[in-house]
């Protein structure tokens, strides 16, 4: 039988394999590892603290120009409101010096008028004569209460008249159009009155609108029109001598005495005005002159403007 050689190993060397799991730390065992770097550190906040001196004196000055401007927005415009009637005081307000002649404007803000109670005034102590009542505004706009109020004004005494309000972004020709189509004035009635508030975008285009309107009316009525708008505003944008050819009723708020040096003929001296037969306040107004020049201010019946 043969014998099976034996076998030897000779020159190897048994080497331990370490699996992952004996790489591990045992459970419980070892420290964790802390992430390095600096992305998750904490910032600090570097907070800045003001003496408490100083801080006082910021609100103090915060208080102040809050007081300041209340004054200059809501309180100095007005100041006349508050003044002491050191003159007639009438209709609720304090009534400028030195005029005779008084009127009124409305629109549909005042809503429905009673003027039959409204008539009382023109037997009162300090008459009223005249009003001026909104008839258009722009190209398309009819004032609702413009028809019944301009029939009443006549009706109950009054000398009456009518107005445009100009809206700068509409054809000046095709809202002159539209105020002759609406108002049919008759004689004793006052000029057409072009109501001015609104500048538009280019003031160029402003003048030269208002002065289109204005030939239109007067070439139609025969008549110089009426131009109302505030101090401020005719001093500003309607500066022109063209402009000063016409009467000019003026708005201005507040005040005593009307600052405007030039010509004027109606001055709308205050928003606040209280009248019987009207529940909302109205504007009321002065004329610069007797009520016989008011009247020569009129359409007369032999004006060329009837015998078209």
């Amino acid at each position: 039988m043969v014998k099976e050689p034996s076998v030897t190993h000779t020159g190897s060397s048994r080497r331990t394999v370490r699996t992952k799991a004996s790489s591990r730390n045992p459970v419980g065992t070892g420290k964790k590892r802390r992430p390095s770097g600096k992305k998750n550190r904490p910032k600090k906040k570097i907070r800045l603290s003001l003496p408490v001196w100083l801080n006082y004196v910021v609100m103090g000055g915060m208080a102040a120009l809050v007081v300041i401007g209340f004054y200059y927005l809501f309180i100095r415009p007005y100041a006349y409101r508050w003044k002491p009637c050191y003159g007639t005081k009438a209709y609720g307000v304090c009534l400028p010096a030195g005029y005779t002649v008084h009127g009124f404007d409305v629109s549909h803000h005042q809503g429905d008028i009673n003027w039959e109670e409204l008539r009382k005034t023109q037997y009162a102590p300090f008459p009223v004569r005249f009003v001026f009542m909104k008839a258009s505004e722009g190209g398309d706009f009819s004032d609702t209460t413009f028809i019944r109020n301009f029939n009443c004004a006549r009706q109950y005494g009054f000398i009456r008249g009518a107005y445009h309000f100009f809206n700068p972004k509409t054809d000046a020709a095709r809202q002159a159009a539209f105020f002759i189509r609406s108002v049919k004035l008759e004689p004793g009635d006052l000029p057409p009155v072009l109501d001015i508030e609104k500048v538009g975008d280019d003031e160029n285009a402003l003048r030269k609108g208002v002065k289109t309107w204005l030939g239109i009316i007067e070439r139609h009525y025969h008549v110089k029109p009426i131009l109302y708008a505030s101090y401020k505003f005719k001093e500003r944008y309607l500066n022109d001598s063209i402009f000063n050819t016409y009467p000019y009723w003026i708005a201005h708020y507040y005040v005593d005495s009307v600052r405007y040096e030039g010509k004027w003929k109606f001055w709308q001296h205050t928003d606040g005005g209280s009248l019987p037969g009207i529940k909302e306040q109205v504007d009321l107004n002065v004329f610069n002159g007797t009520l016989d020049e008011l009247k020569q201010m009129t359409i007369l019946p032999d004006s060329v403007f009837f015998r078209l």
